[in-house]
């Protein structure tokens, strides 16, 4: 480790650490917001990063550092994230793959009442999701989040012993309640990690593995199912899939307890100085890290910003059609004429195309360096597919053409994590970004209450008001998205003119989504960026550059 100057080092010297004489590199990790004190405080109103890099403090990173420390968080971090998603999705799949296996039939559901078992989960979820995150500020949150993948594990499995709705709505309402704790944990250790350790054009292509999967629960949960679903014992099929899954859930989560860190100033596998080089590799992305102070006016500048309705009228619009067809996608493929076995097994190559696609979707966009083209081509396919879906009979002769219409349909899957990050890319400020994630959060809850209820099981095996919902939703977040681009625009122009009044380069490269360092050209200039991590939002940083 470089010891303390009095002046920065030079530019030669890509390793060199500068500070002020009165700092100390010697801090223990568990203090790390404490080493301010030795360098002179923090800036009254900046962030966790601030105070643990101090003023006027320049960190040179080197390309073998640089990746050293990426290459360890994305070890680190990336396993377990992916599990706790996989085992979410997986419990949340668990009434799809059950439906067809004779759960409606067996436990006498009626009308919606099957659609309701869908969309009470996000009820619950947006009824506890307040008191969930109050106790999640008050204690470790790996270790809050370990014990309720147990808890809803044991959920899922109790669900086994459901024989009626009154039972299934029960256990599906407290499936819900131990989400809501999850969904706000989760949502807490990925801000972390993309606003802590990966820079804006890293974000994209981690964010969809996240979102991918879906695409492997999808896959794993229908072959699990189609073994499950041959088992002749004393339980009905669904009955096993439900114990199973909520037993495999509960097994796995001693393993987040152990290896998830609660935070990332106390990661037990980064040094130190490896925690300084990963809030340097950050600076360019301008949305800072974390702070402890609540700031009124970033909530009212949520308010008074148009893309806060963006967000979540995209996501609304996202949302709904993914409740609908996740819960309902099964019973689709079953109403072209296939057996339940049949069903599951045709059910994987959709699972299979949603890896594919929200990965490839993921490259493009990170290569481009741009979203809504991505975002309004995804909608298209689906459009196609839904509006034939509708315009189709039912015959055995249309098998296959009516399942490639439905595996068309995959392309809307990518949609979530390009959203997702989108939103999460346009917007900071420590308050704005939690503020920004309730309004996704209730969003995406909304649609995903209200997408089952447009399907009914008496309306198969057509399901033409779900598909006409569907269709409606796909045609409006085309439209926009293409809305996003053009608010996004004189937006970018207004900072490029407040940059000009004080004496900056009006047009700058964004270094946070440059692969490797940009090499500048004639009159090129990157961002200063010493506003970085002073927790200002998107609108009053004016060297915060908009992703289109």
């Amino acid at each position: 480790m470089a010891s303390p100057q009095s002046a920065p080092q030079s530019q030669s010297s890509p390793q060199a650490v500068a500070y002020p004489e009165s700092s100390s590199l010697k801090v223990d990790d568990t203090h790390l917001e404490d080493a301010v004190s030795s360098i002179g405080g923090p800036r009254k109103h900046g962030d966790a990063a601030l105070e643990v890099l101090g003023e006027n403090i320049i960190r040179d990173i080197s390309p073998e550092e640089d990746r050293r420390v990426l290459r360890k968080i994305d070890l680190w971090i990336m396993p377990v994230v992916l599990l706790v998603y996989f085992l979410q999705q997986l419990d949340k799949s668990s009434l799809s793959y059950t439906s067809v296996f004779g759960i409606v039939e067996q436990t006498k559901l009626v009308g919606s009442q099957y659609s309701w078992l869908s969309s009470i989960v996000y009820v619950a979820q947006l009824i506890w999701q307040p008191m969930s995150s109050f106790f999640l500020v008050k204690f470790p949150i790996a270790k809050y989040l370990s014990i309720h993948v147990f808890m809803w594990g044991v959920i899922v499995a109790s669900t086994a012993g459901a024989h009626n709705f009154a039972g299934l709505i029960t256990a599906r309402f407290f499936l819900g309640i131990f989400e809501a704790t999850v969904a706000p944990c989760f949502i807490t250790v990925t801000q972390m990690a993309r606003n802590f350790w990966w820079r804006r054009r890293e974000q994209t292509m981690r964010l969809s593995m996240w979102m991918a999967m879906n695409g492997g629960t999808g896959m794993i949960g229908s072959l699990l199912s189609y073994g499950l679903g041959h088992i002749n014992g004393r339980l009905h099929p669904y009955q096993t899939i439900f114990l199973f899954i909520g037993l495999l859930t509960a097994v796995c989560a001693p393993i987040v307890f152990f290896v998830l860190p609660d935070s990332p100033t106390t990661a037990r596998f980064l040094t130190h100085d490896e925690k300084i080089v990963a809030l340097e590799r950050l600076r360019a992305n301008n949305q800072g890290t974390e702070s402890k102070e609540w700031k009124w006016d970033q909530v009212l500048d949520l308010a008074l910003d148009p893309k806060t309705y963006l967000w979540f009228a995209l996501l609304f619009l996202c949302a709904l059609p993914s409740g609908g067809i996740g819960a309902f996608g099964p019973l689709i493929i079953q109403g072209f004429g296939f057996n339940q076995f049949q069903t599951i097994l045709f059910n994987i190559p959709f699972a299979f195309l949603q890896v594919v696609l929200t990965l490839l979707s993921a490259y493009i966009s990170t290569k481009i360096k741009l979203k809504w083209p991505v975002v309004f081509f995804l909608t298209l396919p689906p459009i196609a597919g839904a509006s034939a879906l509708y315009t189709l009979g039912r015959g055995p002769e249309l098998k296959g053409t009516l399942l490639g219409c439905y595996y068309v349909l995959s392309f809307f899957t990518a949609l979530q994590p390009m959203l997702y990050t989108w939103s999460s890319q346009n917007t900071a400020g420590h308050t704005k970004k939690l503020c920004t994630t309730g309004v996704v959060f209730v969003a995406q809850c909304a649609g995903n209450i209200v997408g089952p209820l447009l399907y009914t099981t008496d309306e198969k095996p057509f399901y033409h008001r779900g598909l006409i919902a569907n269709l409606i939703c796909w045609i409006a977040l085309a439209i926009l998205t293409l809305q996003v681009s053009i608010q996004l625009s004189p937006a970018a122009l207004n900072h490029a003119a407040r940059r000009v009044r004080l004496g900056k380069a009006a047009v700058v490269i964004d270094q946070s989504l440059e692969e490797q360092p940009h090499k500048l050209q004639g009159s090129e200039k990157v961002a200063t960026n010493e506003q970085a991590f002073d927790d200002l939002t998107d609108t009053q940083n004016e060297d915060f550059i908009f992703a289109l």
